[in-house]
């Protein structure tokens, strides 16, 4: 009887497994980014998932968090907290979290993620250290 109540209690648990793409090889990466609408991206900006449905990173100028709760390979980065100090890049800054917060779609493909929208904008990080 104790193995009949297991039985659907194990199922249900199985649907609990993480949906986003942390859960799909986006986890355990830092993502340096390499390119913006397929130029090269020269200013230094990477993001990571330290956990289901956090992003966090750092941008050319300042540390950033947001949530991303989109089911793989949806993308959705929301509430999007940025630091306040200024450089020289800022204005690269902007364009990094501008185009992030665009993005809709995500892939991870081994060492490369690439997010995108469905009107051919696109992002492309590589794994990095």
């Amino acid at each position: 009887m104790r193995l009949l109540l297991l039985i659907p209690a194990l199922a249900i648990l199985g649907y609990c497994k993480d949906e986003t793409v942390t859960g799909h090889g986006g986890a355990d990466v830092i993502w340096r980014l390499a390119a913006i609408d397929n130029v090269p991206f020269t200013a230094d900006a990477s993001l990571w998932f330290p956990e289901e449905g956090v992003i966090a990173g750092a941008a050319p100028c300042n540390r950033f968090t947001a949530r991303q709760a989109a089911p793989y390979p949806w993308f959705h980065a929301e509430a999007i907290t940025v630091g306040d100090a200024a450089c020289p890049q800022l204005e690269a800054e902007a364009q990094f979290l501008g185009t992030l917060a665009d993005m809709t779609l995500v892939e991870v493909i081994g060492p490369v993620m690439i997010l995108s929208t469905e009107t051919g904008r696109e992002m492309v990080f590589q794994a990095g250290k």
